[in-house]
């Protein structure tokens, strides 16, 4: 067993200019776990004074010219030596744990739960990329990559192009978000869509293993999250995406990790990815979907997939984008705390705690149809019965009265009431929403702005209140919605889903094949040998 570090302490600088105070952070390593604490010293000393303390205190154990080497690899570090000796002790103690933990994920063995949950998520995005092809978006990004393909080395899922890696996680992303089919965790962040594209498309391109695979997958979950946990609260006032933002880096760490890249090269990676980090929230007024698939999907995973081609290929950046001058907490959101970053690293992973969607809608759209589907078995009723139907939720402009079938909560509760359930062909038949019937079933829907504390209230009101005809009153509440954190789904329930999506564009022979690929990847010695899987016969 290696014998963990002894504890040190190590000045930060998370912030920049006119700073009195300086921050320091106490750190052990144990196993996988980041443990961390936070105090206050260096106070009354100068900007220069705390500078020379903070090289004074760094360099006799960090700045070693063989921990160089071994950080930067070898001659190339050899040959920057001089300039990253004078620059290393501007690198933060936040940079220099997340760099570290970065760079040894694809070493570092998962727990059982944790693989398992990667399957999950990844069969999963895999099925919404392939039924995606016969949306819109799907059919405009198979059609960009076709157009721009780049080198032949990266599969577009759901046809015959290879394309260069770039151009894959492009095309693969918007695939993934082409509907509301994929992932979802809960804040703001859509990760399958550009975490499992940007590890393909460079798993394809430096041929790593179906393990290194899943890591690289769940370390992206990991960053992207942790990165949108640091922004918040106040990031949506400022009207950008946090789908992009997270999503960027999330897809960045994936592909760092797939590229094999260095503690010091992930600091570029992270750094490069802050600078294309971006997005407007005004996605929401898309009626095609094909933009909101660019900004949750193909934008970030393209966008992370440059960040660590540019640097496996040699560029050099700042150390530490997070700290010192102009960093990038001071751009997005100048009170977060860095440390959130490296909260629970190894020991909290966030693919565990992201929801898989029972219903191919939208995220808000899942509680209200899943209480219709409690009350349809419980009490079996017409629609021509209905009266009314009471939705006590607070959806907001992303589900309500939508012009897409998928993101409209009434549109969908109307269908849920003609048909008895919600398939993929009916939440994605936009002429329906054009149907007498349909219409005049949503016009019984009425929504009831929550008051208070909203779902989270002991006292709250019944999610969903159905009145009938004959005056008789039916309410369900839902506290867990299927494929949430706190009532998941079985692998069998996933597989089910997957199978429903995949099998009418790939056929049910291999989608068969696809799905049990999947979930064997451990032993997976190339993930180029999915190609075949995910495209078209």
């Amino acid at each position: 067993m290696t014998t963990p570090p002894r504890i040190r302490t190590i000045p930060t600088p998370l912030y920049g200019r006119g700073s009195e105070s300086g921050a320091s952070m106490t750190c052990s390593r144990s196993g996988s776990t980041l443990f961390t604490s936070t105090t206050q010293n260096l106070t009354g000393s100068s900007k220069s004074q705390r500078r020379r303390r903070a090289m004074q205190n760094e360099r006799p154990t960090a700045l070693t010219r063989r921990s160089l080497l071994k950080l930067a690899g070898g001659a190339a570090a050899s040959a920057m030596l001089p300039i990253r000796l004078g620059l290393a002790a501007d690198t933060s103690f936040v940079m220099t744990q997340l760099s570290a933990y970065m760079s040894d994920a694809g070493n570092r063995t998962l727990p059982g739960e944790v693989i398992e949950k990667a399957k999950h998520h990844i069969v999963d995005t895999f099925a919404a990329m392939i039924s995606g092809a016969e949306l819109p978006p799907g059919r405009a990004a198979i059609q960009f990559a076709r157009a721009y393909g780049g080198d032949k080395v990266a599969t577009v899922a759901a046809s015959k192009v290879l394309c260069g890696p770039m151009e894959a996680a492009l095309a693969n992303g918007v695939l993934a978000h082409a509907d509301e089919t994929d992932d979802s965790w809960p804040g703001g962040w859509h990760p399958g869509c550009n975490v499992v594209p940007a590890a393909l498309a460079l798993g394809e391109r430096f041929g790593i293993s179906g393990t290194r695979f899943l890591r690289a997958v769940a370390l992206g979950y990991d960053v992207g999250a942790r990165v949108l946990m640091t922004l918040r609260p106040g990031l949506a006032e400022t009207h950008k995406s946090t789908h992009s933002i997270a999503g960027v880096f999330g897809a960045a760490a994936a592909a760092g990790c797939a590229a094999n890249l260095n503690a010091q090269q992930m600091r570029w990676l992270l750094d490069y990815t802050a600078q294309q980090s971006s997005g407007v929230a005004g996605w929401y007024r898309d009626t095609d979907h094909i933009e909101k698939g660019f900004v949750f999907g193909g934008m970030p995973a393209r966008s992370g997939v440059t960040s660590a081609l540019l640097v496996q290929s040699g560029w050099t950046g700042i150390d530490d984008i997070l700290s010192g001058d102009d960093n990038f907490l001071m751009a997005n959101m100048p009170h977060g705390n860095a440390a959130q970053i490296i909260d629970k690293l190894g020991e909290r992973y966030e693919i565990t705690q992201t929801n898989i969607k029972k219903w191919t809608v939208g995220s808000p759209i899942q509680a209200p149809l899943d209480a219709l589907e409690i009350m349809l078995k419980r009490r079996p009723f017409e629609a021509e019965q209905v009266r009314e139907v009471a939705v006590r939720m607070n959806p907001g402009n992303v589900t309500d009265n939508r012009e897409m079938p998928d993101i409209c909560i009434q549109h969908m509760i109307a269908v849920m009431l003609l048909d008895k359930t919600v398939t993929f062909r009916s939440a994605h038949d936009k002429p329906r929403m054009k149907d007498p019937s349909v219409l005049r079933h949503r016009a019984k829907v009425r929504l009831e702005p929550e008051a208070g504390s909203g779902r989270g209230n002991a006292a709250r009101q019944p999610l969903v209140v159905v009145t009938l005809a004959d005056g008789t009153h039916l309410s369900e509440d839902v506290t867990a919605v299927l494929g949430t954190v706190n009532n998941p789904m079985t692998r069998d329930q996933v597989v089910t889903k997957c199978r429903d999506l995949m099998a009418p564009v790939l056929g049910a022979a291999a989608t068969a094949k696809l799905i049990g690929a999947t979930l064997d990847l451990e032993n997976l010695k190339n993930v180029r040998e999915l190609r075949p899987l995910l495209q078209r016969a």
